[in-house]
């Protein structure tokens, strides 16, 4: 199916399944244990063997030597493999250092072996006295120190203008200019990087854990250099990813190879202090913002410039790319910088791009709006557009950011607020409000399923479409349950198999729109063809209560499989829809904090969302997606940072004891407003994505809020209590 006009009235329109408050179907397996992740697969029959990964001790240079013998000889060892003796390995589409290093070392903590014993304490004591003898060089580690040094990337997306900033920027009567800077951060999802590898024959079959079968199974073929036909993937359940998932990382090739070497099936999951360094991670950035204004509060200037770092071909954190669309303004400019470092590659994490660009975005706009002395509410709404403000002819195809605005507002109370900063006081606290857009690309990528109505009138989904936390299983049964006209407990769902239809996977806020859409596709095919088994001699049948029904002639559902079960199989394909019309979706984040008088120690009191994000599919699954994504953004804020070692090229706190995330205690009241919309360009679902919205501008609403409490204004993340202690005011008690 072809998606190049805009959804009529189809069956999703109905309401009776989707767009209900249903709990995840998958619930009951996950709470109970019975939902078996990647390295969880006990078959007694497999007979696993478990390997353990050596990380590089340097992080850039080459081995001079690495001596296995102590390590052969240990208790339980089966094998070692090494980049030399696994032989001539290629490399993925996707991935930008090997994940297989030696003798040249890309960045510290690359895998350079991998032990093979009985048990996993076998294997990690062996990997122990694994010996490794390096030439270390000279490597960049420190973004400030070559900033200077970074070039304009060739893929033609770096910058972007309209008008003319300068002289527009020049004349402006209010002016902003400041810089701002976020650090690295780390995904730090619950599941390790976890693989459980098998060969028979030459076909190899692995459980991973991983948000994109179909880009890991091409990427992974391409690294061992075998067929693609001759790889099987499963990822059925996955603890997290947050993009540190979509890409090949090297647990799955290190069991593949591993458990080719030992000649048995190979467990190997990535310890957690191997995982900050060994895989990906949102980049550091500095971001320079300027804004020119009318004494009313126009915006007549805007620019964002930012730099990072990464790996020789590495990639841009696009962290320019909401101010390109998010405000109106007549001269603009935007440019990215990317510099090389020899830290471990920088790449996706939740909301790449707009998560770190809204950090600071949304601070200038607070700042820009003190100093015109405007509300920074009543400021962003003057500042709307409804059309793509570098191309006016290209309009939003539905933007409601001044309705988010308006309605958290009120709902939050934002009229109590004081605007001069350090002016209320809760016992020992100085309290604050703040407020930030919410804003991320709707994002579609052609997505495919399979469905099958057996004799018993159940039909079941087919997918290679994954479920990292988010409720895919869910919505896609609903999906299914509203076009053949069935209750939820008619449908199954099976997905995660690279057997199955290829799907957009989960990543970008992409997956449940698109993936739907697919399942939309298979229905509609599904329909056509049990309508022409009844003896229907028209598609304009009704599905409803498990029957199917045109005038006063109906028929059970099930009885179109009498004789053999229905199969359709279909994909959504889109269209160049979403180049006639801006596609977006928008929020507005409003956060209240207490700063301690004496400690500065900031504490997030309480939270609201409000999203605008087509048609909600399922509002419980929806709301965990921001109200989790609002938690991530409490970290972002106040405490997410990997310390770099800039002499030695590591991350220091690689583990969840020194990468400091929030936890219960952190998080207060949280709410969250969907609002009531379709979006019938873009998709047949009218549907859009929500789960990276409820972080992008969090951050920045804490920072708003603490600037309120204190009247301090921290622009380099996170806001720690060094920041604030030196100039928090002096209170009498």
């Amino acid at each position: 199916m072809r998606f190049d006009t805009p959804a009529t009235t189809n069956p999703i329109d109905q309401g009776k399944v989707i767009g209900k408050h249903i709990t995840r179907i998958d619930g009951p397996r996950k709470v109970t244990g019975t939902a078996t992740y990647a390295y969880e697969w006990h078959d007694s029959s497999l007979d696993a063997a478990y390997g353990y990964v050596v990380g590089a001790a340097i992080a850039k240079g080459r081995i001079s030597s690495i001596d296995l013998g102590p390590a052969r000889a240990s208790p339980g060892v089966i094998a070692i493999v090494t980049a030399e003796s696994a032989g001539e390995l290629g490399k993925g589409r996707l991935n930008i250092a090997k994940l297989f290093g030696g003798p040249e070392i890309q960045h510290y903590h690359q895998a350079i072996a991998v032990v093979v014993a009985e048990t996993l304490e076998q294997a990690r004591a062996a990997a122990n006295l694994v010996r490794v003898d390096y030439i270390e060089e000279q490597g960049a580690y420190d973004l400030s120190a070559v900033r200077d040094s970074a070039i304009k990337p060739e893929d033609g997306e770096a910058d972007s203008a309209a008008g003319d900033f300068e002289s527009g920027f020049a004349a402006a009567p209010v002016k902003l200019d400041e810089t701002y800077t976020t650090p690295d951060q780390a995904h730090a999802m619950m599941e390790p990087f976890a693989s459980l590898a098998v060969w028979e024959g030459d076909e190899l079959t692995l459980w991973t854990s991983n948000q994109m079968i179909a880009w890991t199974r091409a990427d992974l073929a391409a690294t061992l250099k075998m067929d693609q036909s001759k790889v099987h993937l499963m990822s059925p359940f996955i603890g997290g990813g947050f993009g540190g998932k979509l890409f090949l990382r090297s647990d799955a090739v290190l069991a593949a190879l591993a458990a080719k070497a030992a000649k048995r099936a190979v467990k190997l999951s990535l310890p957690r202090p191997l995982m900050f360094n060994n895989s990906t991670h949102r980049p550091a950035t500095i971001q320079r913002i300027r804004i020119g204004a009318t004494p009313q509060g126009k915006i007549t200037a805007i620019a964002h410039e930012s730099w990072n770092g990464n790996l020789p071909e590495g990639k841009l954190e696009v962290a320019v790319q909401q101010t390109r669309l998010l405000y109106a303004g007549e001269h603009r400019m935007t440019a990215m910088r990317l510099a090389t470092l020899d830290l471990p590659e920088g790449n996706a994490m939740r909301a790449p791009g707009e998560a770190p660009g809204l950090m600071a975005l949304e601070i200038s706009m607070d700042e820009m709006a003190e100093k015109l002395g405007l509300d920074p509410v009543e400021f962003r709404i003057l500042n709307d557009t409804q059309v793509d403000p570098e191309d006016p002819k290209r309009p939003y195809s539905h933007r409601q950011l001044n309705e988010c605005f308006r309605i958290g507002a009120d709902r939050f109370g934002w009229n109590r607020r004081n605007p001069r900063p350090a002016q209320v006081r809760d016992g020992q606290w100085l309290v604050g409000m703040g407020v930030a857009a919410a804003f991320r690309n709707n994002i579609t990528l052609k997505s495919g399923a399979r469905v099958r109505l057996d004799a018993d009138g159940v039909v079941t989904v087919e997918t290679d479409m994954t479920d990292i936390g988010t409720g895919s299983y869910t919505i896609i049964a609903q999906t299914a349950a509203e076009m053949m006209g069935l209750g939820m407990d008619k449908v199954a769902v099976q997905l995660g198999d690279s057997r199955f239809p290829v799907s957009a996977g989960s990543g970008g806020q992409f997956g449940a729109n698109s993936s739907t859409s697919g399942v939309y596709a298979a229905c509609v095919k599904l329909r056509e063809a049990v309508a022409q088994r009844l003896g229907f001699n028209t598609t304009e049948v009704e599905f409803a209560d498990g029957m199917v029904r045109l005038g006063n002639r109906q028929v059970p559902l099930a009885e179109a499989a009498r004789g053999s079960d229905v199969v359709a199989e279909d994909s959504i394909e889109f269209g160049d829809l979403g180049k006639q019309f801006q596609q977006s979706t928008f929020g507005a984040h409003f956060v209240e904090v207490g700063v301690d008088i004496n400690t500065a120690e900031v504490r997030v009191r309480r939270m609201l969302g409000v999203c605008a994000a087509g048609r909600i599919l399922n509002p419980i699954t929806a709301r965990s997606q921001v109200i989790g994504a609002m938690t991530m953004g409490v970290g972002g804020a106040l405490m997410e940072e990997l310390a770099v070692d800039t002499r030695r090229g590591f991350f220091v706190n690689h583990d969840l004891a020194g990468y400091e995330v929030p936890v219960h205690a952190d998080i207060p009241h949280q709410e969250v407003i969907f609002l009531d919309e379709t979006d019938p360009y873009s998709s047949p679902m009218k549907a859009k994505g929500v789960g990276e919205l409820g972080l992008c501008g969090v951050a920045a609403a804490i920072a708003n809020a603490t600037y309120n409490a204190t009247g301090i204004r921290v622009r380099e993340y996170p806001i720690t209590l060094d920041k604030l202690l030196h100039a928090m005011p002096e209170i009498g008690a």
